[in-house]
């Protein structure tokens, strides 16, 4: 979790708009259609790291604010 899947997002993304502009200028819609769909990919990896990060943030505040409640630290 974290920066690593944060790198590997942006580096889909990355192979993905590479794809994109050979296969626009070598005209191979297959790849434009390729590279589209990784960039689609890392932006999915992208937006479940962000929730996943989140989620950890939620949980450690809610632990941490339990812990004020009973008084343990």
């Amino acid at each position: 979790m974290g920066i690593d899947d944060k790198f590997d997002a942006k580096g889909d993304k990355l192979k993905g708009k590479v794809d994109e502009v050979i296969g626009k200028v070598t005209d191979d819609k297959s790849r434009v259609v390729k590279g589209k769909a990784e960039q689609a990919e890392g932006s999915l990896k992208d937006t479940a790291a962000d929730v996943k990060a989140h989620l950890k943030d939620s949980a450690e505040r809610s632990r941490d604010d339990r812990r004020e409640d009973t008084g343990t630290l």
